[in-house]
């Protein structure tokens, strides 16, 4: 595994590449966002959905899949999003936000069967180089704290996560957050609703 030290201001290109290259392998990296660091994916790539769902202890076909993207128009390949809901997303993103929206068809088949999708875009420049570099979203699913007082950085997730062979590359951009995103329900864009309460202020 490989711990990979990046600044949020300006990212390495070269360490983001590597972390693509890894993606485009079906392997996983742990890099960080607005909110918490997570464990992501190519989200185009069903095997490595797998592996990164066994590796949370995650259930695909019961639990919210979300993806990361670079910026509005990436969303709009892979979500449905309607006037209302790209308002919405237009006002507050980036930021620690979900926005769990009508999945689209050109989504991979472990999202077959799945009417939603959560989409983030965080504000935060290694995840967005991450996803603007790999051309397509990051499957992504947050790194939970095991305590209160772990303090959430690359080189702490390294030794925690040095058991998995899967996860190749640790992008370390200092250290994260403590809160998850707000989640908000926008498949009924004009009954939006907030399901979970987190970093990111919202009024609906």
């Amino acid at each position: 595994m490989k711990i990979l030290k990046l600044y949020s201001d300006n990212p390495n290109q070269n360490y983001i590449d590597e972390a693509v290259e890894a993606l485009r392998a079906g392997e996983i990296v742990i890099y960080p966002t607005d909110t918490l660091y997570a464990l992501g994916c190519d989200a185009l790539n069903n095997r490595a959905i797998e592996r990164l769902c066994r590796i949370k202890g995650i259930n695909p076909d019961k639990n919210l899949l979300s993806v990361v993207c670079d910026e509005l128009s990436q969303v709009a390949e892979y979500a449905r999003v309607d006037n209302r809901a790209f308002r919405l997303l237009k006002e507050y993103l980036p930021g620690p936000f979900t926005f769990v929206l009508p999945a689209s068809i050109t989504l991979p088949k472990v999202f077959k069967g799945r009417k939603t999708v959560g989409v983030r875009i965080p504000d935060n420049n290694i995840a967005r180089a991450l996803a603007r570099a790999l051309g397509h979203p990051v499957l992504s699913s947050s790194v939970e704290l095991e305590d209160e007082y772990e303090t959430p950085d690359g080189e702490a997730l390294g030794l925690r996560y040095e058991g998995q062979p899967e996860v190749s590359i640790i992008l370390d951009g200092g250290e994260g957050g403590f809160t998850p995103s707000t989640v908000v329900d926008c498949t009924d864009s004009a009954a939006p609703e907030i399901i979970r309460q987190g970093a990111g202020k919202i009024e609906l």
